[in-house]
């Protein structure tokens, strides 16, 4: 059965919207030239701490981390 409605190229490749759109994003900052490549680069970082939560109240934050966007994308639990 099918719908003969386009599917986006990115889901075909079987990618996620995601996942696509970082790659887009991390072509566009390898391809500015200097001092623009290296601001892109650093507004990439991501800064964050993992709290865990005991009956519905956060702890204190056990972990600070600072990653680039992508490896924290890459590395994202889903519950």
């Amino acid at each position: 059965m099918s719908s003969g409605a386009a599917v986006p190229f990115w889901r075909a490749a079987g990618m996620t919207y995601i996942s696509y759109s970082n790659i887009c994003a991390n072509l566009l900052r390898n391809c500015l030239k200097e001092p623009f490549k290296s601001e892109a680069l650093a507004r990439e970082k991501v800064h964050f701490s993992v709290s865990k939560w005991v009956d519905g109240k956060p702890q204190k934050p056990n972990h600070k981390l600072e990653l680039p966007y992508r490896n924290l994308l890459l590395n994202m639990v889903v519950f």
